[in-house]
């Protein structure tokens, strides 16, 4: 099929582009990278009656890197970060899980702003914010705001943003050199959504005990989630091998998956089980 008739513009300022938006009352997207819009285009999914590029907008692809994290500006590509050899050490968490986004050609023109205003509960970005208690930088008609994660994501392709605002900043709180973590996800083919993913991170206190863990998911619910008792289950004690199992037998209990044709609520309960378990097992290398 082809994408709907529609009007197109290409401002060269935040202020400019969230004008036209407010202008359309509510009928316009904006595309940045395009790697979601174009195909909901093609199928329908979406007709706007405006397109708003984000193209000419040169302010919103820097990764800036210092104390307080890392910032990731919303027109970054995933082909930009994996170019970032800073990230190996500020943030390998999110260097891991973008090496799982799609293909070489997705990575190459789609960016960090795009996936977490499109919110696909399967998507790697959304899964690292969350996990990560990363803070949306938001744009629009009132002025600047900011946005929690955990607040930001509503439902499956939903989220907190209004039609004329625009996400111009991912910020991740600052990494801890000795924090441990891991990144795991399974898909049918390489390339694909995954079916389920976990990430997770911790330090570890005087005592080798788990502090600060945070356990996020992808691919079982209507958005990323953290799985809060699995959480406080690794909490004050040191990783061992019973409660590698315990933590994994927790996730299976609490998580409820949807079943759809890909899989049944109980293959993914099973998987997001056996990757938490896979993930804790690789820190403790």
């Amino acid at each position: 099929m082809k994408p709907p008739v529609l009007e197109y513009a290409a401002p060269t300022s935040v202020d400019e582009a969230v004008k036209l938006l407010a202008s359309s009352n509510g009928n316009a997207k904006v595309i940045s990278g395009g790697q979601s819009l174009m195909p909901m285009l093609a199928y329908r999914l979406a007709s706007p009656d405006l397109l708003v590029d984000l193209k000419h907008l040169k302010n919103l692809n820097a990764i800036t890197i210092d104390e307080d994290g890392v910032r990731l500006g919303a027109k970054v590509r995933w082909c930009d970060i994996e170019a970032d050899k800073r990230l190996s050490v500020s943030h390998p968490l999110l260097a891991e899980a973008i090496k799982h986004v799609a293909h070489y050609q997705v990575r190459n023109r789609g960016t960090v702003g795009g996936s977490v205003a499109h919110a696909d509960p399967s998507a790697e970005m959304p899964g690292i914010a969350l996990t990560c208690e990363a803070q949306m930088t938001i744009v629009g008609p009132s002025g600047t705001r900011t946005e929690e994660a955990a607040e930001f994501f509503i439902g499956p392709l939903q989220t907190t943003l209004e039609p004329d605002e625009i996400v111009t900043e991912i910020r991740l709180p600052a990494w801890s050199s000795k924090r441990k973590w891991a990144f795991l996800e399974f898909a049918r083919r390489k390339g694909d959504f995954a079916m389920a993913g976990v990430a997770l991170y911790y330090d570890l206190d005087e005592k080798n005990q788990i502090v600060g863990a945070h356990v996020g998911a992808i691919g079982i619910a209507d958005r990323p989630i953290r799985l809060n008792e699995v959480e406080a289950l690794l909490n004050g004690n040191p990783l061992t091998e019973s409660l590698i199992a315990a933590a994994s037998a927790k996730a299976r209990q609490t998580v409820d998956p949807p079943s759809d044709i890909h899989a049944p609520s109980e293959y993914r309960a099973a998987l997001v089980s056996t990757l938490l378990a896979r993930g804790l097992k690789k820190t403790a290398i």
